[in-house]
């Protein structure tokens, strides 16, 4: 069982930036693929960016990229989402999810879920 706690959101302007961290209870932490999720009021879970557990490769939506930087820091189990330029609509509860094998991008694939955190960028 992995247990993940996300931290680091709140309220920014527009263009502004934050940082998320997602800590992870687990030893194993180095094998297992890290994503980060997102869902606004009203909407689906989006897919934001994972990263591999071994090799750090990483990926990003369309939405995100550019914007947004995952790294994985394997010695401290803490994955973090770096936000940058941050807009009105990127406005959502942000998620960091595990998976025990190769990343990818569907939710319904991730094991563990951490309990979200509050991203609130107003104009």
């Amino acid at each position: 069982q992995v247990q993940l706690v996300e931290s680091g959101g709140g309220l920014v302007q527009a263009g502004g930036s934050l940082r998320l961290s997602c800590a992870a209870s687990r030893g194993t932490f180095s094998t297992y693929a890290m994503g980060w999720f997102r869902q606004a009021p009203g909407k689906e879970r989006e897919f934001l960016a994972f990263i591999s557990g071994t090799m750090g490769t990483t990926y990003y939506a369309d939405s995100v990229k550019g914007r947004f930087t995952i790294s994985k820091d394997n010695a401290k189990t803490t994955v973090i989402l770096q936000m940058n330029s941050l807009k009105p609509e990127d406005t959502a509860v942000y998620y960091c999810a595990a998976r025990n094998g190769s990343p990818r991008i569907y939710e319904s694939m991730y094991d563990y879920w951490g309990q979200g955190t509050q991203v609130t960028v107003s104009s």
